[in-house]
């Protein structure tokens, strides 16, 4: 199925970080986080919605970064909060 997404263009983000610390702003308020997701406009790491603070959401609806992509292992999904849809960007 082809990509409808509209905002691919502001993907700046294209390497995976090897390692991740956790959620940023989890991290600096000690709060918890179920999984992990990355900007792929500025390359911040927030939390999944099912997190009790949703940084990723939250970052994306401050800073109007359309897409991010699961730090999961073994997920390579991306998601844009804008047109509403998931798909994979194969960063090679």
């Amino acid at each position: 199925m082809p990509v409808s997404c509209t905002h691919l263009d502001q993907i700046a983000v294209t390497q995976i970080p090897r390692q991740v610390a956790g959620c940023e702003e989890c991290l600096k308020i000690g709060g918890a986080w179920v999984h992990l997701r990355l900007c792929l406009s500025c390359g911040k790491v927030g939390c999944c919605d099912s997190s009790p603070n949703r940084h990723a959401s939250r970052h994306a609806a401050d800073t109007g970064h359309p897409i991010i992509r699961s730090l999961e292992p073994g997920e390579d999904w991306c998601w844009c909060f804008v047109d509403d849809e998931a798909f994979v960007v194969d960063f090679g």
